[in-house]
């Protein structure tokens, strides 16, 4: 096998695509905290494409490793090693992979190491735009208030300690405080998290966070620095030693860091970048005024139909998501869910169709070569679930409409949380976020007390539902959801 560095990256075109512009002549105007899988298939893509136009030298991404732990370690001497550079592999639902040498990274600093450095950089006029993939749970927000929590460990260090954060909320705002000291223009803070009005959330919890330090430094921020909202989209799985063997085998590159992701690709930004951006529009992005239509066609769509698939899915022995979809139940229940409890009650944004969105959402999610785990999908459902149905539940009860599918969809995110599937087979239930009060609802006589449980405090609960709820909760306890997914298909 080859190796891949910036030495011997010419000399790869044989085998992949590889970057076509000057990586000598490329300087870092973003830096991205916490560059994970996800990010190096998304973002760091449609970079890689804005690079390789005229003009665009000035775009490249500085990677920033946030959290100390033996993956980023891994990761960040693997890109070191390679001089920033990876493998992509891409896989359609049908045909051929295509793999490409991803050029966009130009530098990588982990914070643990040397905060201090970090800090420089983000303080450099260069500098035009921090984005960061921190992961839905990572925005620090009590879910029970909505507020920011100034009291979590972490954020308490950082306040007391801002010369050597551990946060990105840290990091963030000790940069703005000094480029605010220098004179230098605040940079755009862009979230590429899968969060709804990521950009606002972001915004909340950077000034509860500085205006614990300083008053002053909050408005400023408030005033001089963008947080526009975005929406985010492509399936990309982690990366197991299996994956990389597979993946070098059939490139013949030797990666220390390959990813593999769908060829689906999708990023819907505001456009608000007072201090410039790359030209993204013409590698693809969707630039709107209006993120949250796009936002919600994906949270009660795409995220809905994983998060109704995955549930029942776990519970009738299927550990895989395309082996899921395979199973005629699922697909046939997951298509009267789109059709009837989701497309009639959506809007759409201008110049998207509904059904061509549905059937590809169907179609990725039956991509064998994603090979996506139900349980990563299931795990934190209790953060998720509201989020990405509680919309759809309450327009359909506001209706008087048809709940049941919804309702045995809560019912089988309960009885998920045994751990076991109708045949007796253990799965990992990871939910972080329940509290042993929570759990105590879960295991109370009336089954209808696991809706009052505090996550599902903002989901609209009617008596129709408790029943409907209550009557799939039974069903499931006697490992019948065989036949109330046949059931779910006829009409109420």
């Amino acid at each position: 096998m080859r190796p891949l560095n910036q030495t011997t990256l010419s000399g790869l075109g044989d085998l992949t695509a590889v970057p076509t512009y000057d990586r000598d002549n490329i300087r870092a105007g973003i830096a991205h905290l916490s560059v994970g899988n996800f990010h190096r298939a998304h973002q760091a893509v449609f970079i890689d494409r804005c690079l390789a136009l005229p003009g665009q030298e000035g775009w490249g991404i500085l990677g920033i490793g946030v959290q100390e732990t033996p993956a980023e370690r891994v990761k960040a001497d693997g890109l070191r090693r390679q001089d920033g550079l990876y493998t992509l592999t891409l896989f359609p639902p049908r045909g051929a992979p295509s793999t490409a040498v991803i050029g966009s990274i130009v530098g990588y600093l982990v914070a643990p190491d040397d905060p201090g450095a970090v800090l420089d950089r983000l303080t450099e006029a260069e500098i035009r735009i921090v984005s960061l993939t921190i992961t839905e749970g990572g925005y620090n927000i009590d879910e029970r208030t909505g507020d920011f929590r100034l009291d979590a460990p972490a954020i308490v260090h950082d306040l007391a300690h801002p010369e050597t954060p551990r946060t990105v909320f840290g990091l963030i705002t000790e940069a703005l405080r000094r480029r605010r000291r220098a004179g230098t223009p605040a940079f755009t803070v862009l979230s590429c998290d899968n969060l709804r009005h990521n950009g606002d959330v972001l915004r909340k919890g950077i000034l509860a966070f500085a205006g614990a330090i300083d008053p002053t430094l909050a408005a400023w921020i408030g005033a001089e620095a963008s947080f526009p909202n975005s929406m985010v989209d492509r399936i990309t799985p982690a990366v197991t030693a299996a994956d990389r063997e597979r993946l070098n085998a059939q490139t013949g590159i030797d990666d220390a860091v390959p990813i593999f992701a769908e060829d689906f690709i999708q990023w819907v930004i505001e456009d608000r970048f007072p201090t410039g951006r790359p030209a993204l529009e013409k590698a693809g992005v969707i630039f709107t005024s209006d993120v949250a239509a796009y936002e919600q066609v994906k949270l009660r769509m795409l995220n809905a139909t994983h998060s109704m698939l995955s549930y029942p899915g776990l519970l009738l022995g299927h550990r895989l998501v395309h082996e899921a979809m395979a199973d005629p139940r699922i697909l046939n229940y997951l298509r009267c869910f789109l059709d009837h409890d989701v497309i009639p009650l959506l809007e759409a944004p201008p110049g998207m169709s509904l059904e061509a969105y549905r059937d590809s959402v169907l179609d990725r999610f039956a991509n064998p070569a994603i090979a996506d785990q139900l349980e990563r999908i299931t795990s934190d459902g209790a953060a998720k679930i509201p989020v990405f149905l509680g919309d759809t539940l309450a327009a359909i009860l506001k209706q008087d409409g048809d709940c049941r599918r919804l309702a045995f969809l809560l019912a089988a995110y309960v009885t998920y949380l045994g751990g076991q599937d109708e045949k007796g087979r253990p799965f990992r239930a990871d939910e972080p976020h329940l509290t042993a009060g929570d759990r105590d609802l879960i295991a109370a006589s009336d089954p209808c007390q696991a809706l009052r449980i505090d996550p599902f405090k903002g989901l609209y609960v009617t008596p129709v539902l408790e029943a409907a709820f209550r009557l799939y909760r039974q069903r499931l306890q006697e490992g019948a959801a065989d036949r109330c997914l046949r059931e779910l298909l006829q009409p109420a």
